[in-house]
């Protein structure tokens, strides 16, 4: 994949409203490429260096863990930000996923 395509990844992702997330397949299967939920992953790795903000912290993975932690300035800051937009995490796990899980497929 290309430049090109991570940054329609991260148009998909500053769709994402405060206080819901999204997972690497349901952006991967909106945008065309339905079992390449990994792609999204390496853009959402590359993410923070974009000039423009991409809030990486809404994206998990398909069971609501927060499996891109690693790739934030500390290991808490993924949670945190969350939590700022009233997600309660355990366990580096989302509580309630369903309930602030937003899908691109619908909501688009």
């Amino acid at each position: 994949m290309d430049e090109s395509f991570f940054e329609k990844v991260y148009d998909v992702v500053r769709l994402i409203p405060s206080g819901r997330v999204t997972s690497y397949g349901a952006i991967a299967k909106y945008l065309g490429i339905g079992k390449s939920a990994r792609v999204v992953g390496w853009a959402m790795n590359m993410s923070h260096s974009n000039e423009k903000f991409v809030p990486a912290h809404r994206v998990v993975n398909r069971n609501g863990m927060l499996t891109g932690k690693h790739h934030f300035a500390n290991e808490k800051m993924m949670e945190e930000l969350l939590q700022c937009e009233g997600i309660k995490i355990v366990d580096d796990k989302i509580v309630d996923f369903k309930k602030h899980f937003w899908e691109p497929m619908s909501e688009l």
